[in-house]
């Protein structure tokens, strides 16, 4: 027998397998990734939240400001922020994403004269509009809707305690 000249030669066997081999280590690989971000629409829906519950307080002290509309329709905003959140959390396709969880924060204690209560309700709902205008420009459209509706209602309600 004669030595080969060209080196070791690969079967078939062995290309074949090398073949097969090769998109298995690259699934197999782990690739580094950051977090994804928060859903910006979750930082709205909190604070809706707490604005709904300071805004019931206020009610329940100081009965006929407005405030029980701002609870109602606060909390209503409330909702529907959480409720798009949490579609855009479930679409698998979504690359906004929000920790699920208790709510952060805890609504304030309403003060103890109405001129003030109003003042604060009144500061909670423009801070509201001033988050909702910031984030308009960023989003895609069918989320733009939502939050433009929001920041309108938060410009309505503010009419109402004035």
């Amino acid at each position: 027998m004669i030595p080969s000249s060209r080196g070791p030669q690969l079967s078939r066997r062995g290309v074949l397998l090398a073949a097969a081999a090769g998109p298995l280590v690259v699934a197999c690989t782990t690739k580094e990734t950051s977090p994804p971000e928060p859903d910006p629409l979750a930082e709205l829906a909190e604070q809706a939240r707490v604005d709904a519950a300071l805004a019931a307080a206020v009610a329940a002290s100081f009965p006929g400001l407005g405030a029980d509309v701002v609870a109602a329709n606060r909390g209503e905003h409330a909702q529907r922020l959480a409720a798009e959140v949490e579609r855009a959390r479930t679409t698998p396709s979504s690359a906004a994403r929000s920790p699920s969880g208790a709510p952060s924060s805890q609504p304030v204690a309403p003060p103890a004269d109405a001129g003030s209560a109003v003042a604060l309700l009144a500061d909670a709902l423009a801070a509201a509009q001033r988050r909702g205008t910031e984030l308009l420009p960023d989003l895609p459209t069918h989320r733009s809707g939502l939050v433009g509706a929001v920041v309108a209602g938060c410009a309505c309600l503010a009419e109402v305690l004035a």
